[in-house]
């Protein structure tokens, strides 16, 4: 899993940085085959935007994107968000198990 995180008209300081690379690896406990993550941190007029797009084998990526007047809040939110997601995606994939047709028994009528 690559993680790649890149601002626009705004710096990121160390500490954020590795804020965000300590929510991305707590994503791994969903067991998802995540491939790419991408998180960008953009200034807007009023505040700022940060957007997780989270690319997921075998499944639709997942968005997330958060406007707020903070930055640490607007990134709170969305790692909150993607936390949330994510786990859905989770429990979608462990308990909509399929079976496969060799362990369909064939009844003789």
């Amino acid at each position: 899993m690559s993680l790649q995180i890149r601002a626009k008209g705004i710096t990121l300081t160390d500490g954020t940085k590795a804020h965000i690379e300590g929510a991305v690896e707590a994503f791994r406990k969903y067991s998802l085959e995540m491939t790419n993550i991408d998180c960008v941190v953009a200034a807007e007029k009023k505040g700022v935007m940060v957007e997780f797009n989270i690319k997921i084998a075998h499944a639709q990526p997942v968005v997330i994107t958060q406007h707020d007047d903070d930055l640490d809040t607007a990134i709170d939110l969305a790692i909150d968000r993607a936390t949330k997601a994510l786990r859905r995606l989770h429990d979608k994939v462990v308990s909509h198990r399929n079976d496969s047709l060799k362990e369909i028994d064939v009844v003789d009528a």
